[in-house]
């Protein structure tokens, strides 16, 4: 980092993020206010670094862009609408842990079925495995 900020190819080195995905973050609206350096480069600080891997985990657990805008925006706006900042980010994590809780369901079955095989493939008998296994899961076990 340079006394005047990082620039977008550093950014960009240290993020992951392409500099044209971060140019769509800023012109979109997503990104708080990017500095300039003295020749009107974007100067990224530690702050803009922070905001940028926290919108990418938003966009990553499936935040839709016009949600993680509303969100910028209130930041930007300052003080005074935390609560609404505060349920925005409450709604998102109720859907984020819905989702594991529905990939987790998913993947209990996959494991049901991998376990089944590997008994057929191991030479055990995958009947005697499979009853085995149904006595030990939940009634609500996937069959």
């Amino acid at each position: 980092m340079t006394s005047h900020g990082l620039s977008i190819a550093e950014v960009a080195e240290r993020t992951g993020l392409t500099a044209h995905t971060l140019r769509y973050y800023e012109r979109d609206g997503l990104m708080l206010d990017v500095g300039r350096n003295g020749s009107g480069h974007r100067a990224y600080t530690e702050d803009d670094l922070g905001w940028i891997t926290l919108i990418t985990r938003l966009r990553s657990t499936g935040m839709p862009i016009r949600e993680i805008r509303r969100y910028a925006e209130m930041v930007r706006s300052g003080a005074g609408n935390e609560a609404d900042r505060l349920g925005l980010l409450r709604a998102h994590r109720d859907r984020v842990r819905a989702q594991l809780a529905e990939t987790a369901r998913h993947l209990e079955a996959i494991e049901f079925k991998v376990d089944y095989y590997e008994a057929t493939v191991g030479g055990c008998d995958p009947d005697a495995e499979l009853i085995a296994q149904q006595r030990r899961a939940e009634p609500s076990a996937p069959r």
